[in-house]
């Protein structure tokens, strides 16, 4: 672990392109971190809310939740909420966040909005994981600046590579703008068909290109996994004995080696 980071430790899921299990990486790394004794809040920053009702919470008509908090009617401690897992906390998102975007984009210091709630934090954390919307916006702005590592997960098909350049572009701009320390922690080859020969050259094209910044963890296609959000639980509680838990179960193992 790096001396210059303080705890806890932020990590932004990223990627523009949409469907390509970024929120079944945030929420299921979170969880099998959580199970690993490390305390862990998931910060839902999509509008959509997948990663909050992907952990069981909708927050509904509360008034707990992200945008609240960004808008600052809302401490960060009071918005968070546990969930089933232990040690596994969300912060949630509703579709309010769309207006948050729009409202900061003339505020002054627009980009710093989440770091400056998670430097709020009272309750000590060992990870913050930020699920971000499929899009390079504000949002995601705020979260690269709010973070000290990204991890991005890719699909194993035709078009992986497609806006992988512009999102480490985005990176690269956000480290030089306003956060110099951050860095990709990994690139994560998720959908693996093991029979489908594409799967196997993308995953061969991808290690090529970035080398040790790939995980060797590879997160399979699996129903389970595609099955388990629309029942609120992560893949650990929904099904522990399927391969998408085992994926996942190892890429926290891989993930916390990482670490600088």
């Amino acid at each position: 672990m790096n001396a210059n980071h303080a705890w806890p430790q932020i990590v932004a899921v990223a990627n523009q392109k949409g469907g390509v299990g970024k929120t079944t990486t945030a929420v299921n790394l979170s969880c099998t971190l959580a199970l690993r004794g490390k305390k862990v809040l998931v910060v839902d920053s999509d509008p959509q809310g997948n990663a909050s009702s992907g952990v069981g919470i909708r927050p509904g008509k509360s008034d707990r939740h992200l945008y609240q908090v960004l808008c600052g009617n809302k401490q960060i401690d009071e918005a968070i909420f546990p969930t089933e897992t232990s040690n596994l906390f969300i912060l949630p998102a509703t579709i309010d966040l769309v207006a948050a975007e729009l409202e900061l984009t003339n505020e002054e210091n627009r980009e710093t909005f989440t770091k400056k709630a998670l430097s709020n934090l009272g309750s000590p954390f060992d990870f913050v994981i930020i699920d971000c919307p499929p899009s390079l916006g504000l949002l995601t702005i705020n979260a690269l600046t709010a973070a000290h590592a990204v991890l991005i997960p890719m699909q194993c098909e035709y078009f992986a590579m497609e806006g992988l350049a512009q999102l480490i572009n985005t990176v690269r701009s956000v480290k030089k703008a306003f956060n110099p320390d951050l860095y990709i922690c990994g690139l994560l080859l998720t959908m693996f068909d093991t029979r489908n020969k594409l799967s196997h050259q993308v995953s061969s094209e991808i290690s090529r290109h970035f080398g040790d910044q790939v995980f060797k963890t590879i997160i399979p296609r699996n129903v389970r996994l595609s099955e388990c959000p629309s029942h609120g639980q992560t893949i650990v509680a929904y099904d522990p004995k399927s391969t998408g838990a085992a994926a996942y179960t190892a890429l926290a193992s891989e993930f916390l080696s990482k670490q600088r």
